[in-house]
């Protein structure tokens, strides 16, 4: 391939394609922009998670929402200790289940994580729930609170969603930042969700952001297969994504979940 293709080509991505060269070695640039990008990359797997601040901006969605942790104690054993962010703290597992005692079961749990961007949820959580929110509001779904939890991972939803008692868990967290996308938000969903679910079991929703898939796409796209998740009563390898298809949702009554 000329060199005119590969400079095409690069309008077109942004990978890191046809960079050049200086020597044996990438031009100074290109080096320069691979070392800012691995360091942000750091920096969002490092900063430490506002879960009061996004908590207060979340509420002002009109929706009540709850602030929980994790098993781990800090961002440095998270890291350290996956397991411990797949389980919540004793004394908020029983702040839930408090919670769960004077309510009627739910069609559906929201749960917010830093995961391994904060960046990402900071950014990207709230402008999404904007726009899904009033879709499932519509829906006739029953929602439970909104949880903002810290120093979670995506099996933390299968605790909340039994504790609270949902029918299915949405989880919206910080990915793993690649070097050209330090700020991408994960969701995952789980319907029937339980202690020792698969990752088999679950949906994903990836790359949530500016340069991604924008947050109004990506609330269509969950809200389309959450339904379908509920028709069909399962979530993970065995539900498809046919919405490329299909035209966006529209507003329509759903019957509330028995």
């Amino acid at each position: 391939m000329s060199i005119d293709a590969w400079n095409q080509l690069r309008h077109l991505t942004n990978a890191r394609i046809a960079l050049g060269r200086s020597g044996g070695s990438l031009p100074t640039r290109a080096r320069l922009d691979f070392q800012l990008a691995h360091a942000r990359a750091r920096d969002a797997v490092h900063s430490p998670f506002e879960a009061g601040e996004l908590a207060s901006r979340l509420r002002t969605l009109g929706h009540p929402v709850l602030t929980v942790n994790s098993a781990a104690c800090d961002r440095a054993e998270f890291l350290r200790r996956p397991d411990l962010g797949r389980r919540l703290a004793p004394e908020c597992r029983r702040l839930l289940e408090e919670q769960a005692s004077q309510s009627l079961p739910f069609d559906l749990v929201v749960i917010v994580s830093d995961g391994l961007s904060a960046q990402a949820v900071a950014t990207q959580c709230e402008p999404l729930l904007r726009a899904l929110l009033p879709l499932v509001r519509r829906s006739g779904w029953s929602l439970a609170p909104l949880i903002v939890a810290r120093h979670g991972r995506v099996a933390l939803q299968d605790e909340i969603g039994v504790v609270v008692k949902a029918s299915l868990s949405v989880m919206l967290l910080g990915e793993r930042p690649g070097l050209g996308s330090a700020d991408s938000l994960g969701a995952y969903f789980t319907h029937g969700p339980s202690i020792g679910r698969r990752d088999a079991d679950r949906n994903c929703i990836s790359n949530i952001r500016e340069g991604g898939l924008t947050t109004a796409n990506a609330a269509a796209k969950l809200y389309y297969l959450i339904g379908k998740s509920f028709q069909f009563r399962l979530s993970g390898v065995q539900l498809k994504d046919d919405s490329a298809a299909l035209p966006p949702p529209r507003d329509k009554r759903r019957p509330r979940l028995a």
